[in-house]
């Protein structure tokens, strides 16, 4: 089904972008045929709801809007629910439905903004749970081949805020499903510390998760439809032990957490708080009074003063602290003889 070719309603950020071509693709089969027509040699990208993108002027090539719902129960056994999810599905949607429906899992990533088919790409996370925990398969179609295929947790490779499909090895994959595994008794996930200083019950619920989590982000998180924003503009670094260990000889208070592989995690929101970003306007776009992690977007409508200021930011961190900063959205598209980032 073809689309008006402007973005700036389709990414959160509302920055002004025009597809070449924008098509919208609802079920398998529409995306078989329009792989099957397009150009071996084009760009073919896809856009969910564009709540974690960071759109230039122009997205050549195909641009495929991601539309295909569905949630359909496989199996349960009166414990253990799999759950297959159309890759169009809104994210947080799903999880109020698992919730409603006694499929636990999910909760501690509640208004996290997306759909289902962003959630793996990026192995969404919040409040100590990640996605990646709760899946049991990705639905994929092949951009250049057509082959669908049912990669599995390891295929897709997940780490923190990132998987297979962000790089090389899997960025032809188009997700068309997402295979959970949740369970009627699975345990209540209320370590993280800003959530467990939010609960009152010594032996928390579900239900009670599920609120605090919800009444957090919105304290704390700018709504999108209100004000720009894509939520954390960078991720928390992941070091090696030795490296935090002379960073906290100088900052004794610096906040850290464990990571895979006994490597350690480091707030980049707390690296940005000590050079003095939180509240700064730079071209239209400000580093929040409430979360040093968020940019928001007071004017400006091109994608180039949103990454100068994140790049700037990256480049105080680097040269005060020596940590390199990431992004943790996507960039895509040209802009004024840029490079094609996605």
């Amino acid at each position: 089904m073809g689309l008006a070719d402007n973005l700036s309603t389709r990414n959160t950020l509302r920055l002004m972008s025009e597809a070449e071509h924008l098509v919208s693709v609802s079920s398998s089969v529409e995306l078989d045929g329009l792989l099957r027509d397009a150009p071996q040699d084009g760009v073919i990208r896809v856009l969910g709801e564009g709540s974690n993108v960071i759109l230039h002027d122009t997205l050549p090539g195909t641009t495929i809007v991601m539309a295909i719902e569905g949630r359909e129960v496989i199996s349960d056994d009166g414990q253990k629910i799999l759950l297959r999810a159309g890759a169009g599905e809104n994210w947080h949607s799903l999880v109020l439905w698992c919730h409603h429906q006694g499929f636990h899992g999910l909760a501690n990533l509640a208004l996290i903004p997306g759909s289902v088919g962003a959630a793996p790409i990026q192995n969404i996370g919040a409040y100590g749970v990640e996605v990646a925990q709760w899946i049991r398969g990705v639905h994929a179609t092949h951009r250049r081949t057509g082959r669908h295929a049912v990669l599995t947790p390891d295929e897709c490779d997940f780490r923190y805020r990132d998987s297979v499909f962000k790089h090389a090895a899997g960025e032809d994959w188009i997700i068309t499903a997402v295979d959970f595994q949740l369970s009627r008794d699975a345990p209540v996930e209320a370590d993280y510390p800003s959530l467990r200083a939010r609960l009152t019950e010594t032996e928390p619920t579900h239900d009670a998760v599920l609120a605090s989590v919800m009444a957090i982000r919105r304290e704390r998180l700018p709504d999108p439809v209100i004000t720009p924003n894509v939520g954390s503009f960078f991720k928390n670094p992941i070091v090696a032990e030795e490296d935090v260990a002379q960073l906290r000889a100088t900052y004794p208070e610096l906040p850290v957490f464990a990571a895979p592989e006994g490597r350690i995690k480091i707030s980049a929101a707390w690296l940005i708080d000590q050079l003095g970003w939180r509240g700064r306007e730079q071209a239209g776009v400000r580093v929040s009074a409430d979360h040093a992690l968020v940019l928001e977007g007071c004017g400006a409508r091109l994608a180039t003063p949103w990454l100068a200021l994140s790049d700037a930011i990256a480049e105080s961190v680097k040269e005060t602290f020596g940590i390199v900063l990431e992004l943790e959205p996507i960039v895509m598209g040209v802009s004024m003889g840029c490079a094609d980032d996605g």
